[in-house]
């Protein structure tokens, strides 16, 4: 089976969100690929099997579970794969398409619904404007985008909350960026990830209605960082990134 490690919305190695994607010839057994995933260590390892007709079965493990919906590792295989394709998921059918050096991926929207929780000592030296939660993750609105960049969160409260992970956020403090962001996911073994496409289901709506655009761009403020453009369609959202493939090679196990 062959194996790529791609760096994600980034247009530079060693940057953005890195993602495993192994090259199934048929549906593989979920422990195995959860082996593979935990070996790997990557926050998600994508598995697709590129024989199938029509749309390709893909699947997503982080290095301790299986995730529903995951972006950078879907824009890693559709990066991988070059041109149209169409990806049967747990999240429905997704499109993307891979042209001029970018991956645009069409995605369900998640909107948020405010809701009364307080983030706590899990946010230290962030001053909350909103909070609010979409299907899979809390959204948490700060004051300002230096209180995102300079954040160090108390994971352990984090991975408390009943949720896959929590979104911190803030209007963009520099040229070209609407928004910044950060993602934690303790409970699903990634403490932070790099830059999250699925985030953005959520993100882009919040924003678009806040800032009365739907044509957005956010910047995954993590060490690694990473740029995502979003652009709302009623109930769908597309998101747009570069890729780069680190190396590729033979699984042998």
């Amino acid at each position: 089976m062959r194996m790529y490690l791609v760096d994600s919305f980034t247009d530079r190695a060693f940057a953005g969100n890195p993602a495993g994607v192994v090259l199934l010839n048929s549906p593989a057994d979920e422990t195995w690929m959860q082996s593979v995933a935990a070996e790997l260590k990557h926050s998600e390892t994508a598995f697709v099997v590129t024989t199938a007709e029509g749309a390709k079965p893909l699947r997503w493990f982080t290095p301790v579970a299986e995730v529903a919906l995951c972006g950078h590792a879907t824009l890693a295989t559709a990066h991988v794969l070059g041109g149209d394709q169409v990806f049967r998921t747990k999240s429905g059918d997704l499109r993307c398409t891979a042209a001029d050096g970018w991956v645009r991926m069409d995605f369900p929207a998640d909107p948020s619904e405010p809701v009364d929780v307080a983030p706590g000592d899990a946010l230290p030296g962030v001053t909350v404007e909103h909070v609010a939660k979409g299907r899979f993750d809390l959204l948490v609105v700060a004051e300002s985008a230096a209180q995102v960049r300079e954040l160090v969160p108390d994971l352990a409260a984090i991975r408390a909350m009943d949720v896959r992970g929590l979104t911190v956020t803030a209007p963009g403090d520099r040229d070209g960026i609407d928004f910044v962001s950060r993602f934690f996911a303790p409970a699903k073994g990634v403490d932070e990830d790099p830059v999250t496409g699925s985030a953005h289901c959520t993100l882009a709506p919040y924003w678009a209605q806040r800032l009365g655009r739907k044509k957005l761009v956010g910047e995954q403020a993590s060490p690694r960082g990473g740029i995502v453009r979003v652009a709302l369609d009623g109930d769908r959202v597309t998101l747009a990134g570069q890729a780069v493939t680190v190396f590729s090679g033979d699984l042998h196990a």
